[in-house]
């Protein structure tokens, strides 16, 4: 019965932060790009969710909503706060289907949601990592790389996944802090990589599952 007010939840609170963002893109407390990856890291944390949930059917309920409403509004323009003006791509679509992987993978993979740590860590990286690093290359980024990107924005994935990958270690994986010390550089270096040389929009997918995959390996140590 519970699951039923999660998937509640789910909605609240994503629709919150879609208008939370739209508001203050209203009030030009934001511009365009700004308000996007508000709610794309803001998005990231409903991976804790999965925490709550008991049964996977009703956990699949919001990614799959999420799929389906991210793309009607790929092609109806319908919540701006989320679509690039004028540039308007399947990114969120395939940020909602890497969320339906890590869920999929959280309640398959090991007995008892084991591995809910590494589905965590894989969403917020996409989250914190993607978002800060477009931020920092659209605003100060000079050295262009690979697919439009920057050096700055690549230096700044680096630092904000690996963050993140001690963060999730630490809290999350006690066996993993033995090993921390080579696994998290390495396995920030990886996914910056990744995160680079993903085409475009599709780095939303390939991030959180490489991410996972890595956090898993290493909570098999």
């Amino acid at each position: 019965m519970r699951d039923f007010l999660y998937v509640g939840l789910s909605f609240v609170f994503v629709f919150m932060l879609i208008g939370f963002s739209t508001l203050l893109k209203q009030l030009k407390w934001l511009p365009d790009e700004s308000s996007r990856k508000f709610v794309h890291i803001g998005v990231s944390h409903w991976i804790f969710f999965i925490l709550l949930f008991e049964n996977v059917i009703f956990a699949l309920i919001p990614p799959v909503a999420f799929i389906l409403l991210n793309y009607l509004s790929y092609r109806k323009n319908i919540f701006k706060a989320i679509e690039r003006n004028g540039k308007r791509n399947l990114a969120t679509v395939y940020f909602a289907i890497a969320l339906l992987l890590v869920v999929l993978f959280t309640f398959l993979i090991g007995e008892n949601k084991v591995y809910a740590p590494a589905a965590i860590g894989g969403m917020l990286v996409l989250g914190y990592g993607d978002g800060l690093a477009s931020l920092v290359g659209q605003r100060w980024g000079k050295t262009r790389l690979f697919n439009r990107k920057s050096f700055e924005g690549s230096v700044t994935f680096f630092f904000t996944s690996g963050i993140i990958l001690l963060l999730i270690t630490w809290l999350f994986i006690p066996n993993g802090i033995s090993n921390s010390w080579w696994f998290i550089p390495l396995s920030a270096l990886i996914i910056t990589l990744v995160e680079l040389l993903t085409p475009l929009d599709l780095d939303n997918a390939s991030i959180p599952i490489i991410t996972t995959s890595l956090l898993w390996f290493l909570m098999q140590a």
